[in-house]
């Protein structure tokens, strides 16, 4: 497990390389990195090893270390979606993740439909009411936690593991929308409405249902943040 000290290091860096505050091309020197830092040489190693691993950083011998540019980043590693949410161009990713949202989501509810567990479709039914009961609060912290249950749980349903990993891109979009105010003050009753229909669908295992249902949402998502880039 990395030190706290890594893990600090490895935050600052990222931070600054997708923010865009490094530009690509430049090059770091070890050296330089553990005296910015205050840290020992192993934390800024071990930092940059993780950084080397997302595609941010390429470490060329006898020069130092070199930023890459976005084209070369690990675009789904948790860290540089986290970072991308939490910086400048926080828009721009929204969109880019509600977009693969669209062409996954429908799928894993149509698949949650047909092989969901009792105790999947519970949950999944569980969350999309808690929403209902949150949303007319409003209760936004409230609201975000059952609208991630009923994300996880409808994409570990579809029994595809590649459609689950993916389950932590919906937290990190739903979380940001939460926390950096993208979301409106009482959250949209035609999309909790959609989420109890979904809910609906996946407990009769109307399979065409869950999917289309599922695709409305997905483009309300899409919609709804395109609209914040108009507007920005």
């Amino acid at each position: 497990m990395a030190s706290a000290l890594t893990l600090r290091v490895l935050d600052e860096l990222g931070r600054s390389i997708v923010a865009g505050q490094i530009p690509a091309g430049s090059i770091w020197l070890l050296d330089d990195l553990v005296t910015r830092h205050g840290v020992s040489r192993t934390a800024v190693r071990d930092a940059i090893k993780v950084l080397e691993a997302q595609g941010l950083v390429r470490p060329r011998r006898h020069v130092g270390i070199e930023v890459l540019g976005q084209q070369d980043w690990d675009a789904l590693s948790d860290n540089v979606v986290r970072w991308r949410l939490d910086g400048p161009d926080r828009l721009e990713a929204l969109h880019q993740i509600s977009e693969l949202r669209s062409a996954i989501e429908p799928m894993a509810a149509e698949l949650a439909a047909r092989h969901a567990t009792a105790e999947q479709r519970r949950a999944i039914d569980e969350a999309a009411l808690g929403m209902q009961h949150t949303g007319a609060v409003p209760d936004l912290e409230a609201y975000l936690r059952h609208d991630v249950v009923f994300h996880r749980t409808l994409l570990q349903a579809s029994v595809n593991p590649m459609f689950a990993s993916l389950a932590y891109l919906v937290e990190r979009v739903l979380d940001a929308r939460t926390h950096h105010h993208l979301m409106p003050e009482r959250p949209n009753e035609d999309a909790i409405r959609l989420h109890r229909r979904v809910a609906e669908a996946i407990a009769t295992k109307d399979a065409t249902a869950a999917r289309q249902r599922m695709e409305a949402i997905v483009t309300e998502a899409v919609d709804a943040v395109d609209e914040m880039v108009d507007e920005s």
